[in-house]
């Protein structure tokens, strides 16, 4: 209901509704029929602070902790975002909250950005597609979703001043798409606007982001929720498209507002706008029945699926043969991460677990269960106190005496939290040293990694026979991994971001994370594999990488066009191997056609498909106008430039399996030349013209002749000033015929016509 459709609130209550009550909650009208909402922090668990004055950061409700998104986007599997997004929301009826803050569908620009774990992927289609799916899970149960953080937020470094200095195109191109996708094909219920300023403008001050492109372009109809704190003006912020500014501000922000509207600042229907927005929020978020309690069978049933989603998530990076572990192996098992695992980020996100699973634990179940045997050896600690030595030999004698030795590893949680960057990619010393020390005292070694961003493996990958990268993967993780390890689930994760062989590899490097509150996005739409692949510098495992316990085969690429800007992609994927697994399809497309540089490649579809072994499916991918499409910055649209385009299916983003090349007519886009365009311009665009042109000039004028040399040299020149360099040789009728743009402007007499 509107407010028309209410007892009507003064003012000060209506400039009230649009701040927070407090932390987590909005503020009520009683006497309006108007309750008060919670609103709490996600997107991987439901983090309810219990309700207790003082109660910390930390100190909240047990609920379900869920693989976060680092995990997630490494699944490439949408239908498990989904069942994820029906799962926190259940549990956030259950715990009566109302909108849950999630998914983050911010990209990973740069490697060291603190608060990756909580993002998907590199790439917008992806971090689209995952997004899109936990949205309409967690809102299929009747709670909001909050997709976050908008836009541009890709540093915790001065998070709440800095300006994302970014131009158009890579804006378009990069850094909107997910959010695109999420508002059109989710009608997500709110949107949050994020800290930073995006070129020098507060995203909770930006009228473009807020309104012109969010609501008037995109189509969104929900609330605008300031991430917490980000608000520094609320008036400016109102006119801008803010509707809700959280937490509260003890009643400083509604002052400031009902004043700017009795002093007419601000137009008392922007306030009224934001007020309906938020009491339709209310209405959605409100109905049905909600529980108190999580019923035990669904605490088991949750952890369940928990354990299921993980298991899709890990991503077998290496394996030389020395996974899955055979029956009846003595398996030592090494690293202080075994036995107290890592499964979720620091920050605010940070859930309350209702179990955990440990590695340690479920592999010695399950080893013993298949007649082996498990040890176990520290070797370093989470926090580097104790004795590292002692530590170390442990681990080397334990590893010496068994078939294969099995080291955890990771990041500590200190080191990954909202907040702040990292400074680096490298693992701690205490860890390399055990790696490399087991690798040289094991017959076989396995390194699994535990890390809610990207680590390196260089000094020790060569050394070791496998790798399995876990991220974060809930609270489950642990049985997850054990199973992977022993085979009886089969690895099916491909990377969601490139691991780079040195951080100075990176797009970002050299401008991240900026200075004197600016951070130039100077690698423009080259981020992550779309940079690796274009400049030639090889990851040491690339975007979309990930092996299996089977092998499958692609072939049978078949593209048929289906419009000027269309077509639609059909191909074969085979379970060639001996194991049933799953197998990511990942379609790509290259173009070098139209006026600006595009990427070798980029990712345009994929499918994830489970195959037992021998069986054959086909997929069909329809590209859409976007799959072609770049935008476009003097037109201020998306271009599809005529010409030749290739489609290709790849192992991962730096293996081309098989691909086909297409033509489509595209966009006319020829642009209106003028005085003011160069030689080249008009030499390529309208050669027919400009060939009139220089017919124009008399032999006998003096002027050199303008051989092709000389117009090489003078390509880059406007023809109006060329035209002023040759003075009255060309007649003025001559230059306005070609303006004019018609194209036979010579007589025969060398005059215009």
């Amino acid at each position: 209901m509107t407010l028309r459709d209410r007892p009507r609130p003064t003012l000060e209550e209506k400039a009230a509704l649009l701040s927070g009550r407090d932390l987590w909650s909005t503020q009520p009208v009683e006497h309006a029929g108007i309750p008060s909402i919670v609103l709490t922090d996600g997107p991987h668990g439901v983090r309810r602070q219990r309700p207790v004055e003082g109660s910390g950061l930390h100190d909240s409700l047990p609920a379900t902790c869920f693989p976060p998104a680092v995990a997630i986007g490494s699944s490439w599997n949408p239908s498990l975002a989904e069942q994820v997004g029906v799962a926190v929301g259940q549990e956030a009826r259950a715990l009566d909250v109302q909108v849950v803050l999630g998914p983050g569908v911010n990209i990973k620009r740069s490697p060291l950005c603190g608060r990756n774990f909580e993002y998907y992927s590199e790439d917008p289609l992806l971090s689209g597609a995952l997004g899109t799916a936990h949205v309409q899970g967690l809102q299929s149960v009747g709670v909001g979703a909050c997709v976050k953080h908008f836009a541009a937020n890709n540093q915790e470094t001065d998070r709440m001043r800095i300006s994302a200095d970014v131009d158009e195109r890579t804006l378009r191109e990069i850094y909107l798409p997910a959010f695109e996708k999420v508002v059109k094909d989710a009608t997500p219920a709110t949107v949050m606007c994020a800290y930073n300023q995006i070129n020098g403008v507060p995203a909770a001050h930006n009228s473009w982001l807020l309104t012109e492109l969010l609501r008037d372009e995109w189509g969104h109809t929900g609330l605008v929720v300031s991430d917490w704190a980000a608000v520094t003006d609320p008036v400016r912020s109102v006119r801008a498209g803010l509707d809700l500014e959280m937490p509260g501000t003890s009643g400083r922000s509604v002052q400031r507002v009902v004043e700017a509207v009795r002093a007419g600042d601000l137009d008392e229907a922007v306030v009224d706008a934001a007020v309906d927005r938020l009491l339709d929020l209310v209405d959605r978020t409100t109905g049905g029945d909600i529980g108190t309690d999580l019923a035990a069978g669904d605490i088991d049933r949750h952890h369940d699926l928990a354990r299921e989603v993980a298991t899709e998530c890990a991503v077998l990076l290496k394996n030389e043969g020395a996974l899955p572990l055979v029956e009846g192996a003595r398996v030592a098992v090494i690293g202080e991460l075994a036995r107290s695992p890592r499964y979720q980020g620091g920050g605010s996100s940070r859930v309350t677990a209702t179990r955990v699973d440990a590695p340690l634990d479920a592999l010695r179940t399950l080893g013993t269960e298949r007649g082996g045997t498990v040890d176990f050896a520290a070797g370093y600690t989470v926090d580097e106190s104790g004795d590292a030595s002692d530590l170390l030999r442990e681990a080397v004698e334990a590893a010496r005496t068994a078939d294969v030795a099995v080291v955890f590893a990771g990041r500590p949680e200190s080191d990954e939290s909202e907040g702040f960057d990292r400074p680096d990619i490298s693992l701690p010393t205490a860890q390399t040293e055990v790696i490399r020390a087991v690798a040289a005292a094991a017959a076989r070694t396995v390194v699994v990694l535990s890390n809610g961003l990207i680590a390196s493996v260089e000094g020790w990958h060569q050394d070791v026979d496998a790798i399995l990268e876990g991220f974060l993967l809930g609270q489950a993780g642990g049985s997850a991994l054990a199973n992977l390890l022993l085979g009886i689930d089969n690895p099916s994760g491909r990377l969601a971001e490139s691991m780079p062989v040195r951080l100075s590899d990176t797009a970002s490097f050299v401008n991240f994370p900026g200075e004197q509150g600016h951070v130039r996005y100077g690698e423009g739409v080259m981020v992550g594999y779309r940079w690796h692949e274009t400049v030639g510098i090889p990851c040491r495992y690339p975007f979309g990488h990930g092996l299996s316990y089977t092998t499958f085969a692609v072939h049978d690429l078949g593209v048929d066009v289906t419009g000027d800007d269309s077509a639609r992609a059909t191909v074969s994927v085979t379970n060639s191997g001996e194991r049933p697994g799953k197998h990511v399809v990942q379609l790509y497309v290259a173009t070098e056609a139209g006026p600006v540089r595009r990427p070798v490649r980029e990712l345009r579809a994929f499918d994830k498909v489970e195959l037992a072994p021998g069986e054959t499916r086909t997929l069909t991918f329809d590209l859409g106008r976007r799959a072609f499409a770049h935008w476009d910055i003097t037109s201020a649209s998306w271009v599809v430039p005529a010409g030749t385009y290739v489609v290709q299916v790849c192992q991962d983003a730096a293996t081309v399996t098989v691909e086909e090349p297409i033509t489509l007519r595209g966009d006319d886009t020829r642009e209106q030349l003028t005085l003011e365009s160069t030689v080249e311009e008009w030499s390529t665009q309208r050669p027919d013209v400009f060939a009139g042109f220089l017919a124009a000039i008399p032999a006998d004028s003096g002027v050199p002749e303008l051989t092709p040399e000389l117009l090489r040299v003078i390509a880059g020149m406007p023809l109006r000033k060329v035209a002023d360099l040759l003075g009255d040789a060309v007649p003025t009728e001559v230059l306005d015929q070609l303006v004019a743009g018609g194209p036979d402007v010579v007589g025969d007499d060398g005059g215009a016509r």
